[in-house]
């Protein structure tokens, strides 16, 4: 997308790659017969394509946290979607709402259709949605305020055309809330739907009506002893040549999975339960309840009960039908389900050919240390892989290769909780983030040697820390050597990570051997990963010694088994690791804590030599406002520096190192000028301090070629100022913007010396570029006519955040390029990286 600009010419932005987590919700997941994969990121719609492992993009509209998405067609119908020219997507809420987007296959273009009347109440909880014809949709959704609605969505013939929605039926299911949901046609010719509802009451629920008519409870299936939670109808299946059964699978916190059998009344012989050969069937015995539909009844009997989870069974789901022809509507459906539970495990179970006695055939993530449990299983729409997605808002992926020999895939990657700091590594080859989901991770493009159409793709390479604690802030050391960085936590300590060898051979495999100068010399480093500690807290080294001479489990060294988790296993990855691998054998080591803090850390900056490391607490006073200076290598405090009542949310040095700026919830900012004497020692002192806003100051940043910076605030402005003979002047304000400003970050234009480029991110998850055009006065100042700004571009929401900005990052740009990099995280759990060009 493109802006123009006075004096700055036009800049065109591009989303490069974005990683988030999905929500640790059940029915979160859907896999379209588009072939790609919509979830919940917090309050965002992501899309992601399993091909490529990316994330392509982000749906904003939602107020509150996406609890369920479905796609219609879903993989289920890939037989009704070989005309479409567009695919719809339907998102439900915890407010209660409801979107339905369309996706245009042609250009892969999103557009918000519209939201659907508010129905529910409280929070969305499934939706499920079938198609009755190329054309026609009918889809159900209940929510936890016990409604459950059924509606009909009319396609448009035309590409341009609108949607026709009508609500069909509204109703009630009691005071015992409904979590699991499927529709499906019965089968025959008597146009009748049926809509199984499963909750908190341990019974499944069968609703019929035509398609015109209000919905009816028809019967209930009891047999669960625990909660429902997934339901899914077969499409109708073929037996001794009828195809006049449909089956209706279940799964439940009691571990259990049971499938039903309806069959048509009048397609079972005589109805007295005697199959053909004369024999007394099974069914005779466990006969269940009748539905009737219409004209039609259906005799409901158990088919099967599954037993082979060790935990609560989150979700099953039929193979979805296979495309029979090419012409018309003809499919055929396989017996064959996937279920997805807590116990980390997801199987697949089929009935044996001779006894039709259902088995478990394929069991897959039973290896894994670090899922805790899946929420959810899905098909691909022509069966030939299966996902899940777990605890750790993470997803896990196997295809089979052949032969069902299920091996696993890249996925997308990215955390499930607030992102709180980014910061661009000192070489540029990658970024890494710190977030409330108690991680750090590293992420990276990586490329490969075969030309690609698409280029390089970024992917999660690393992940540094698992910590016990919520991470709010981080700060890339700058100094040669090795790569390193300092956290802060929810707790009074910051921590010192420093990169194992692992990590090193990693990147260069990542980066094709460019980013290994001379300054990353790999032959020093003795450490070749980290161990997790039993509280999840310290982070112990594994030396490349250690690697080579087993250790001695017994005697004294036999005391420490509890200190650490099973062992990891520090790998060289020549590939993009998945999962399993970064959650547990891409740990950086711990090498120092910096202990002073009163309460836990907020903030934390690091200068550009690499010198100095500061940090700030929560605070609610002077005393503990303080800012710590810390000297890089020895890790000892140099500097108190005190000047703000509150919490200080935010501090960067000035690009000569000269003074270290500081912002505060008190409304004011400081500036310290920081001398450095021959025999290295610091010191500081206050040079002002000015009240520069109405409302809490969330965010500055300073101008790369000169003493001048900017301050953002939650007033809605951004001011200019510079400082000028030892005193602070404001140079201009900025037009008031929408939302609050919650980070800032500015970059200098290397072919135009006197010209940056200011990144606004809000809380409202905008970002808008500004050019800064400015003339100098022989001693540096700035001149009359003083500072230009001008709206550059306002970036797209499709490719902004849909929620609060944390941080803004420009990667530094030591080449003449017009072309940068623009990282930014914020509270919708993402990161994102985009491409400006300034022409």
């Amino acid at each position: 997308m493109r802006g123009g600009g006075g004096g700055g010419g036009e800049v065109e932005v591009k989303r490069v790659f974005i990683g988030a987590g999905c929500n640790r919700i059940v029915n979160n997941v859907s896999w379209g017969a588009s072939g790609l994969l919509s979830f919940g990121a917090h309050n965002a719609v992501a899309i992601f394509c399993p091909k490529s492992a990316q994330i392509l993009t982000t749906l904003p509209g939602h107020k509150a946290v996406v609890n369920c998405t479905h796609w219609l067609p879903s993989s289920k119908f890939l037989f009704k979607a070989k005309l479409l020219e567009q695919h719809y997507l339907l998102s439900g809420d915890a407010d209660g709402a409801i979107i339905l987007w369309e996706l245009s296959l042609a250009d892969g273009k999103w557009r918000q259709m519209l939201q659907l009347p508010q129905s529910h109440k409280k929070g969305v909880t499934c939706i499920s949605g079938i198609m009755v014809s190329q054309t026609e949709a009918i889809f159900a959704s209940t929510s936890s305020d016990g409604t459950a609605c059924v509606w009909e969505l009319v396609f448009p013939t035309t590409g341009s055309g609108d949607c026709k929605l009508s609500c069909l039926d509204s109703f009630s299911v009691g005071s015992k809330s409904m979590v699991a949901l499927s529709l499906a046609e019965l089968p025959g010719d008597s146009g009748q739907i049926v809509l199984a509802m499963g909750g908190l009451d341990n019974k499944i629920h069968l609703y019929c009506g035509g398609r015109t008519r209000k919905l009816v409870h028809a019967c209930e299936l009891k047999g669960h002893t625990d909660w429902i939670r997934s339901l899914d109808f077969s499409l109708p299946i073929s037996i001794n040549g009828e195809v006049n059964n449909i089956f209706l699978v279940s799964s439940s916190q009691d571990k259990g999975i049971r499938i039903w059998k309806m069959a048509l009344r009048s397609s079972m012989s005589n109805g007295h339960g005697i199959d053909k050969k004369g024999e007394i069937s099974l069914s005779s015995y466990i006969e269940g309840p009748v539905l009737v539909a219409g004209s039609s009844s259906f005799q409901i009997s158990l088919e099967s009960l599954l037993i082979g989870h060790e935990d609560w069974v989150y979700s099953v789901m039929w193979q979805p039908p296979l495309v029979a022809s090419m012409e018309g509507d003809a499919y055929y459906q396989p017996q064959s389900i996937l279920s997805a539970s807590m116990d980390k495990t997801m199987m697949i179970w089929q009935p044996e050919k001779t006894s039709d006695v259902w088995m478990n055939v394929v069991t897959v993530g039973e290896l894994s240390h670090c899922a805790l449990g899946f929420y959810g299983g899905h098909w691909s729409p022509n069966g030939d892989s299966i996902l899940a997605h777990g605890y750790g808002g993470s997803f896990h992926l196997w295809k089979n290769v052949g032969n069902d020999n299920w091996l696993p895939q890249k996925v997308p990657s990215g955390h499930f909780a607030s992102v709180t700091d980014i910061a661009w590594a000192r070489s540029g080859d990658y970024i890494m983030s710190v977030s409330h989901d108690q991680t750090t991770r590293i992420y990276a493009p990586w490329k490969v040697e075969a030309p690609l159409q698409d280029g390089e793709f970024w992917h999660e390479i690393s992940r540094p820390q698992v910590h016990g604690h919520d991470i709010n802030c981080m700060a890339v050391i700058h100094s040669k050597g090795n790569h390193r960085f300092v956290c802060g936590a929810e707790e009074k300590v910051a921590r010192v990570f420093e990169a194992p060898l692992s990590f090193l051979k990693t990147l260069s495999n990542a980066t094709l051997q460019k980013s290994c100068s001379s300054d990353d010399i790999m032959g020093d480093v003795q450490i070749l990963g980290a161990n997790m500690s039993a509280l999840g807290l310290s982070q112990k080294p594994i030396y490349v010694q250690a690697v080579h001479e087993a250790p001695e489990r017994s005697g004294v060294n036999g005391l420490d088994t509890l200190e650490t988790i099973p062992d990891a296993v520090p790998t060289v990855f020549t590939e993009p690791p998945i999962e399993d691998q970064l959650a547990w054998h891409t740990l950086w080591p711990e090498s120092h804590k910096l202990y002073g803090h009163g309460n836990e850390l907020f903030s934390l900056c690091c200068d550009h030599k690499g010198e100095l490391v500061a940090s700030s607490c929560k605070a609610q006073s002077a005393a503990v406002a303080e800012v710590w200076l810390w000297q890089v290598g020895s890790w000892k405090a140099v500097g108190h520096l005190q000047s703000h009542s509150l919490t200080v949310t935010q501090m960067e040095f000035s690009h000569d190192d000269n003074f270290l700026l500081t912002v505060s919830r008190d409304r004011q900012f400081s500036v310290f000028s920081i001398t450095r004497t021959g025999t290295g020692e610091i010191s500081c002192s206050l040079l002002a301090r000015q009240e520069g806003h109405k409302r809490i100051i969330w965010s500055c940043s300073w101008n790369p070629h000169g003493q001048e910076f900017a301050t953002g605030s939650r007033d809605k402005t951004v001011k200019i100022w510079a400082i000028e003979r030892d005193s602070i002047r404001q140079l201009m304000s900025l037009p008031q913007f929408t939302s609050s400003v919650t980070a800032l970050s500015w970059v200098g234009l290397h072919h135009r010396r006197n010209n940056g480029l200011l990144a606004v991110g809000m809380e409202n998850g905008q970002i808008e570029l500004w050019n800064l055009s400015y003339n100098r006065a022989d001693d540096g100042s700035i001149a009359a006519p003083g500072l230009a700004t001008s709206l550059a571009v306002r970036i797209d929401p499709f490719i902004c955040h849909a929620s609060t900005i944390n941080r803004l990052a420009w990667k530094k740009n030591e080449d003449d390029h017009m072309s940068m990099q623009l990282a930014s995280c914020g509270a919708d759990n993402c990161v994102r990286v985009f491409d400006v060009t300034v022409e």
